[in-house]
């Protein structure tokens, strides 16, 4: 915490620093493991003659881009700032959330299309076989899934890898069903419309993920802060006559960083500017605080 008068306005800052998080793990695990099944999954499929499970090691493969991105970003994120980057890679993480998504977005529309030419060209397959690898797809999509279930509700980039595995794991398990009804009733388009359905749910589940991210690489604020609410708050505090130049923005996936002018004619002090940062922190979980407090309303801002 920083106080100073600086050309009659007082400046407060309130940067919280912390220790940089162990190395992440998961995503050397879940990409280990979903590369060594793509391989599998592309070699049973040519053995089965199934466009299925081609599509679906196509599509496992997009994953693994997706989880090299996520922890790519990840460990950017724990670099230090230098004097040109001054917040660092934080972003990286927004950024890899947003690629995450439009990568999903792309394989639907490869699986859409693969499933839409298979509606007119059916082609014979070995459900059992085909059953028994999309199993082995369910369990390892699965489990991958589970590395990052712990923090997907406060990382939007952990989020992404986790929607990422989970959709993986239901295009296995449709598979599975499709092949089952296959097996037993001969009907091959049963595949194809299965894959649809199973893309329309992907898309449901990724629609949320490719707007937040692209929201915080435009540096909207999280959706998780209310943004009149923190007006308010500030607009509420003792002395305040009014708030200007509130800007909340996320300098990576989850820090959420603020900055504001208040005009305050009896001025701040260290104590005021402290007390407001942590109060804010508390209420809003915005860490990184900078409010500038102003004695007297400025004329020439078109702003406010």
């Amino acid at each position: 915490m920083h106080g100073h008068a600086h050309a009659g306005h007082d400046h407060g800052h309130d940067h919280a620093h912390h220790h940089p998080a162990p190395s992440d793990k998961r995503y050397t695990i879940a990409i280990a493991l979903n590369l060594g099944f793509v391989i599998i999954e592309a070699a049973a499929g040519f053995f089965a003659n199934s466009t299925a499970l081609l599509s679906d090691a196509a599509h496992n493969l997009s994953d693994v881009l997706g989880l090299a991105l996520a922890g790519g970003a990840a460990w950017l994120a724990k670099r230090q700032a230098g004097e040109q980057r001054t917040y660092g890679f934080s972003k990286a993480t927004v950024l890899a959330a947003l690629a995450n998504a439009l990568v999903l977005v792309i394989a639907c529309g490869g699986i859409l299309w693969e499933a839409t030419s298979r509606f007119f060209a059916p082609e014979a397959t070995q459900p059992l076989f085909v059953m028994a690898v999309a199993a082995i797809g369910v369990v390892i999509n699965g489990a991958t899934a589970m590395l990052f279930l712990a923090g997907r509700k406060e990382d939007v980039n952990v989020r992404g890898a986790y929607l990422h595995m989970l959709a993986d794991a239901g295009v296995s398990a449709a598979v599975i069903v499709a092949g089952a009804a296959i097996w037993l009733t001969r009907f091959n388009w049963i595949d194809p419309a299965i894959s649809v359905s199973v893309v329309l749910l992907i898309l449901w589940g990724t629609w949320g993920l490719l707007r937040e991210s692209l929201d915080l690489a435009l540096d909207a604020a999280p959706a998780h802060i209310d943004v009149p609410a923190v007006r308010q708050f500030l607009s509420a505090q003792a002395g305040v006559t009014a708030v200007h130049d509130l800007h909340i923005w996320a300098m990576g996936a989850t820090k959420p960083a603020l900055t504001a002018h208040l005009v305050r004619p009896d001025g701040g002090d260290d104590a005021f500017l402290a007390t407001l940062s942590n109060q804010i922190a508390e209420r809003f979980g915005i860490k990184h605080v900078t409010i500038q407090i102003e004695r007297a309303a400025r004329d020439d801002c078109t702003d406010c």
